[in-house]
């Protein structure tokens, strides 16, 4: 499963990397609702909160349907400012069905996927918006009442919003951050002019790739090229989904890990939000080799034989004996857990022995959530 952008004949120059303030307050907003997904920002989180009037919290409770459990749309410019201000003017400038539609964009549905109308002028639409805001809780209720019934008075009030946020905790962050960002940026965009698209994607995530195919079946057709995202959720969009402005936005963001945040819809330009590398943060596992890694320990016998080879390492022989089987079933499942890369072995005189790797099966709950978050 993936996301994947068409970018076939779409110039160098239109893949921009570029800071947003009001993507990096979206994914500072999420983090303070979802802090389970953010266990390296636990402390800044807990300040934070704690240091929130009442009043402005309550207002973020009553919008998190934008920022919780998916980003609206809105939150992620194609073509940031400088400025909070600049990229909220920007956003402004959208009309209100344009508007509404991208604010609620934020659930991980098929629809997505597919073009869908405005709830400002569809009913059915509005109907399930409606609803699934209401299984949000009854402030999300009522913040989509609002915003379905007045969406410019609710534009107004979620532009003050963002506003008092940045007095109260964003502008210090950007302050601190926004310089970070924008080397980074800067850092990619001269990888892709020295080295390329597929070196710049590789050094920005290893969960995105280039990937070159070829339309038509065995009897060749037309090439193509596409960027490719690993992620859980499936999609396909092109680079040429806003025929007035072709290209792809890449946002970077100090708080965004783990997650590898893609927003495209019908007459958007593709956004994606990765982020900021860092030490500290380990490189995200492929999700096929985490699928694979679970499959190869679903066996009852390779558990048993994880059982054994976490206490030391044994050779074919042993395991055989110790559980009475043959060697050459033993070998079948050695081979399995090899190739998911759980076991090590080493050749000591005649004798080949194997042992669990310990540190990547303790990594395959994290690489797992890492995934799933992703």
């Amino acid at each position: 499963m993936a996301n994947v952008i068409d970018i076939t004949g779409l110039p160098p120059e239109r893949v921009v990397f570029t800071p947003s303030p009001l993507a990096e307050l979206g994914a500072a907003l999420h983090a303070l609702s979802e802090p389970g997904h953010h266990p390296g920002l636990h402390g800044w989180v807990t300040a934070t909160n704690a240091a929130l009037k009442t009043d402005l919290a309550d207002r973020l409770c009553e919008a998190d349907i934008l920022w919780r459990s998916s980003r609206s749309d809105i939150l992620l410019p194609a073509r940031p400012g400088a400025t909070l201000a600049e990229d909220l003017d920007e956003l402004d400038k959208i009309d209100d069905e344009r508007f509404v539609a991208a604010a609620f964009e934020i659930t991980c549905s098929p629809r997505y996927t597919r073009p869908t109308p405005s709830p400002l002028v569809d009913a059915g639409e509005r109907a399930r918006i409606r609803e699934m805001a209401a299984a949000r809780g009854p402030r999300q209720a009522a913040f989509t009442d609002r915003m379905l019934t007045d969406p410019d008075g609710l534009r107004v009030w979620l532009r003050r919003l963002f506003e008092d946020c940045e007095e109260a905790f964003f502008g210090d962050i950007w302050r601190r951050v926004g310089i970070q960002l924008a080397a980074d940026a800067r850092h990619k965009t001269e990888l892709l002019r020295r080295k390329g698209l597929a070196e710049t994607l590789r050094a920005t995530s290893r969960a995105l790739w280039l990937e070159d195919a070829h339309d038509g079946g065995s009897g060749g057709g037309s090439a193509s090229t596409r960027i490719v995202l690993d992620k859980l959720a499936q999609g396909r969009t092109t680079a040429f989904a806003d025929p007035a402005d072709p290209g792809v936005t890449f946002l970077p963001t100090s708080f965004g890990w783990p997650h590898l945040v893609f927003a495209h819809a019908q007459g958007w330009r593709p956004v994606l939000q990765y982020p900021v590398a860092s030490p500290e943060l380990p490189a995200p596992a492929a999700l096929e080799l985490v699928q694979q890694r679970l499959e190869a320990l679903g066996h009852p016998m390779r558990m048993q034989l994880c059982r054994t080879l976490s206490r030391g390492p044994h050779s074919t022989g042993e395991l055989a004996e110790a559980f009475g089987i043959t060697s050459p079933e033993v070998s079948r499942h050695i081979a399995t857990l090899k190739k998911a890369g759980l076991i090590q072995t080493r050749r000591r005189g005649r004798y080949v022995l194997h042992q669990l790797d310990l540190q990547v099966v303790a990594r395959l709950g994290s690489d797992f959530l890492e995934g799933v978050l992703r």
